[in-house]
């Protein structure tokens, strides 16, 4: 009985394993990164929808400058319209229009651009 006590003992000493601190270092190492990943990774989707807002205000000036061309005026302009104009126009919104001034914006998860007429510069903000 003794002797298999003592071949018993020897076998799971030489039997490998982790110890409880290896699997505590592996756990604060994992931490670590994800620690810096997490971060990176809330900075990229900002920046994204940053751009995906910047990028649909963008693509809606043909369209809104090809109703005036048609209209000669910027008012009664509707998304539907400019959707007929350029089918592929992301999400937008139309505000404030006169005869010879417009207001479209966009806004992707948080981020709102706009541009408020034919000589304006798109920049951050409300929506119109």
């Amino acid at each position: 009985m003794i002797d298999r006590l003592s071949k018993r003992i020897r076998r799971s000493e030489n039997e490998g394993g982790f110890t409880l601190i290896e699997l505590l270092v592996v756990i604060i190492i994992i931490g670590i990164l994800l620690a810096i990943a997490v971060p990176s990774y809330l900075g990229f989707r900002d920046r994204a929808n940053t751009s995906a807002a910047q990028s649909n205000v963008r693509a809606a000036v043909p369209a809104v400058e090809a109703y005036y061309s048609s209209n000669s005026t910027y008012s009664g302009m509707t998304i539907a319209a400019l959707k007929s104009i350029d089918a592929g126009l992301g999400s937008v919104a139309v505000g404030s229009l006169t005869a010879s001034s417009y207001c479209i914006s966009s806004t992707v998860s948080g981020s709102t651009y706009r541009k408020s007429g034919p000589g304006a510069v798109i920049a951050s903000g409300v929506a119109c």
